[in-house]
């Protein structure tokens, strides 16, 4: 399976009302150094497929312009979605600490094991 798909995976299995950092979902995907290509795959390969505005970086800093069509749309749907997103000079951000999606050990092999029996 390649591993945009394993992104569309990962990311719709984002809760509602929490966030996964880039990091996370390219970790969850078996590829921990690819968190860009995760940004890219959200943005040209599952553009309207997946939840990508549930996907923060690092910091909890939203993508605002760069991945959607306006630039507060992200926020909107967080914020619709429950999650608190706060103005910094950094830009629009949530907090890791009470939104981060903290996935489970059985949640990642439960991944892996998907992607293994869909390239068999």
């Amino acid at each position: 399976m390649d591993f945009y798909k394993r992104v569309g995976i990962v990311c719709n299995c984002i809760p509602q009302g929490k966030v996964a950092t880039y990091g996370q979902i390219a970790l969850l995907c078996g590829k921990p150094k690819n968190s860009r290509q995760v940004g890219y795959a959200l943005k040209m390969e599952l553009a309207g497929e997946v939840p990508a505005y549930r996907v923060v970086n690092s910091k909890g800093i939203l993508s605002g312009a760069f991945h959607f069509e306006m630039p507060d749309l992200q926020k909107m749907l967080l914020t619709e979605d429950g999650i608190e997103v706060t103005w910094t000079p950094e830009g629009w951000k949530v907090d890791l600490k009470k939104y981060q999606w903290q996935n489970s050990m059985a949640e990642a092999e439960e991944l892996q094991a998907q992607f293994v029996s869909e390239t068999i």
